[in-house]
Protein backbone atom coordinates (compact mmCIF):
# COMPACT_ATOMS: atom_id res chain seq x y z
CA UNK A 1 0.00 0.00 0.00
CA UNK A 2 2.80 2.42 0.79
CA UNK A 3 4.39 1.84 -2.63
CA UNK A 4 1.22 3.02 -4.37
CA UNK A 5 0.97 6.09 -2.17
CA UNK A 6 4.63 6.94 -2.78
CA UNK A 7 4.16 6.59 -6.54
CA UNK A 8 1.10 8.87 -6.46
CA UNK A 9 2.92 11.44 -4.37
CA UNK A 10 5.89 11.33 -6.74
CA UNK A 11 3.59 11.85 -9.73
CA UNK A 12 2.01 14.91 -8.11
CA UNK A 13 5.44 16.32 -7.26
CA UNK A 14 6.54 15.81 -10.88
CA UNK A 15 3.42 17.55 -12.17
CA UNK A 16 3.92 20.40 -9.71
CA UNK A 17 7.47 20.95 -10.95
CA UNK A 18 6.80 20.55 -14.68
CA UNK A 19 3.68 22.73 -14.67
CA UNK A 20 5.11 25.25 -12.18
CA UNK A 21 2.16 24.97 -9.83
CA UNK A 22 1.77 25.89 -6.18
CA UNK A 23 0.05 23.90 -3.44
CA UNK A 24 -3.25 25.80 -3.86
CA UNK A 25 -3.45 24.98 -7.58
CA UNK A 26 -2.64 21.33 -6.88
CA UNK A 27 -5.47 21.26 -4.32
CA UNK A 28 -7.87 22.72 -6.91
CA UNK A 29 -6.81 20.15 -9.51
CA UNK A 30 -7.42 17.31 -7.04
CA UNK A 31 -10.87 18.72 -6.21
CA UNK A 32 -11.65 18.71 -9.92
CA UNK A 33 -10.64 15.04 -10.12
CA UNK A 34 -7.62 15.66 -12.33
CA UNK A 35 -4.58 13.42 -12.39
CA UNK A 36 -0.95 14.48 -12.66
CA UNK A 37 -0.88 13.05 -16.18
CA UNK A 38 -3.78 15.33 -17.18
CA UNK A 39 -1.89 18.38 -16.00
CA UNK A 40 1.35 17.42 -17.74
CA UNK A 41 -0.47 16.67 -21.01
CA UNK A 42 -1.94 20.19 -21.00
CA UNK A 43 1.32 22.12 -20.81
CA UNK A 44 1.24 24.49 -23.80
CA UNK A 45 4.01 24.04 -26.36
CA UNK A 46 5.76 26.94 -28.06
CA UNK A 47 3.42 26.61 -31.04
CA UNK A 48 0.38 26.88 -28.75
CA UNK A 49 0.81 30.46 -27.59
CA UNK A 50 -2.99 30.83 -27.53
CA UNK A 51 -3.29 28.18 -24.82
CA UNK A 52 -3.51 29.28 -21.17
CA UNK A 53 -0.91 28.09 -18.69
CA UNK A 54 -1.85 25.02 -16.67
CA UNK A 55 -2.18 27.14 -13.53
CA UNK A 56 -4.60 29.58 -15.19
CA UNK A 57 -6.52 26.70 -16.79
CA UNK A 58 -7.01 24.86 -13.48
CA UNK A 59 -8.05 28.04 -11.66
CA UNK A 60 -10.55 28.91 -14.40
CA UNK A 61 -12.10 25.43 -14.38
CA UNK A 62 -12.27 25.46 -10.58
CA UNK A 63 -14.01 28.85 -10.57
CA UNK A 64 -16.53 27.67 -13.18
CA UNK A 65 -17.26 24.40 -11.39
CA UNK A 66 -17.72 25.93 -7.97
CA UNK A 67 -19.46 29.14 -9.17
CA UNK A 68 -16.91 31.57 -7.84
CA UNK A 69 -16.35 33.51 -11.05
CA UNK A 70 -16.71 37.25 -10.83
Amino acid sequence: MSKGKNARDAAWIEAKQKCRLNDETIRMAKELGMTPKTLIKNIPSKSEMWKASVSDWVRDLHDKRFNRSG
